[in-house]
Formats: C-alpha cells, sequence, structure tokens
C-alpha cells in the first residue's frame, strides 16, 4: 500500500491520529523522549484544556501533579 492509499483509506481524521502514533513512535523508539515525558507533557496538556474553562492559568503550578511539575 502507497502511502496515498494510506491516506485515502482513512481520511483526514484518521491520517491525522497516523500521523501523531508515527511520530511519537520514531521519537520515542530514537531516544528524543521518553514515554513518561510524553505522559507529563500529555497530562499538562489536558490539565490545560480542563483549566480553560475555569479561568485557570495555563501553567498554574499549584494544579500540576509533582511530576508534571518536574518537567516544566
Amino acid at each position: 500500500m502507497s502511502f496515498e492509499e494510506a491516506f485515502e483509506l482513512m481520511g483526514k481524521d484518521e491520517a491525522f491520529r497516523a500521523t501523531v502514533y508515527a511520530m511519537n513512535t520514531l521519537l520515542t523508539d530514537k531516544g528524543i523522549y521518553t514515554a513518561e515525558e510524553f505522559q507529563s507533557l500529555f497530562i499538562e496538556h489536558a490539565i490545560n484544556f480542563k483549566n480553560r474553562f475555569h479561568g485557570k492559568s495555563q501553567r498554574d503550578a499549584e494544579t500540576f501533579p509533582e511530576a508534571v511539575r518536574a518537567n516544566l
């Protein structure tokens, strides 16, 4: 299957997911970042997303778990 065929098969939303999957797999396999670092940033984004609706600062240190604050 070619890249173009794969893209056509999945459509834009699933192709975006496939892109994120491929990029994260490459970056972790090459040691650019660890799965733990990825998860920490993922959690940070989820907290930012949640806080946008509560008027809190995106980097309000009191709302971040210790593991996330350690990576800020």
